[in-house]
């Protein structure tokens, strides 16, 4: 495949059309949560558990992931298993502790809702050499770092 190419862009039209892409991603995270009956957050919870597949996390550890206290993910976890999402399982090496799994039914749902913009987004890719792939995954990468370590040091200095 050869690199299609590219209109010229400045930093800042790029950091625009990054700040473009980040809200109209979060109103659609707001839509796709409220079609699946949940809220932004407890969607979030959810991606996570799917994505960890047989590798159950720990409530601790989607606490961390969604960035929220040990007390608000029970919260998200008794609402994602009052509306069928998920189950809790005992830890098999530490029975203090919760592994979360995902209700089958549940993940159908949500990847169905899903599917077409993701179908989307694949459409997009093909657009894209290899080489540039690579780019765009180590700048997803280490962009996700940087605004990883900027949350933390924000919440540890107020």
């Amino acid at each position: 495949m050869h690199a299609t190419p590219r209109p010229p862009a400045t930093q800042e039209q790029a950091m625009w059309a990054m700040d473009q892409l980040i809200a109209t991603h979060l109103v659609g995270q707001q839509e796709m949560a409220q079609q699946a009956g949940l809220n932004v957050t407890d969607m979030t919870c959810f991606g996570f558990v799917i994505a960890a597949g047989e590798n159950l996390l720990t409530a601790g550890e989607l606490a961390e992931r969604v960035h929220v206290t040990t007390g608000a993910m029970t919260g998200i976890l008794n609402r994602l298993e009052r509306v069928g999402y998920i189950t809790r399982r005992p830890d098999p090496a530490d029975r203090r502790r919760v592994r979360v799994a995902a209700q089958p039914d549940a993940v159908v749902l949500v990847r169905k809702l899903y599917e077409p913009y993701y179908v989307r987004l694949a459409a997009l890719f093909a657009d894209y050499s290899p080489d540039e792939i690579a780019v765009l995954h180590d700048w997803f990468t280490r962009a996700t770092s940087l605004a990883t370590g900027h949350l933390e040091e924000h919440r540890r200095t107020g």
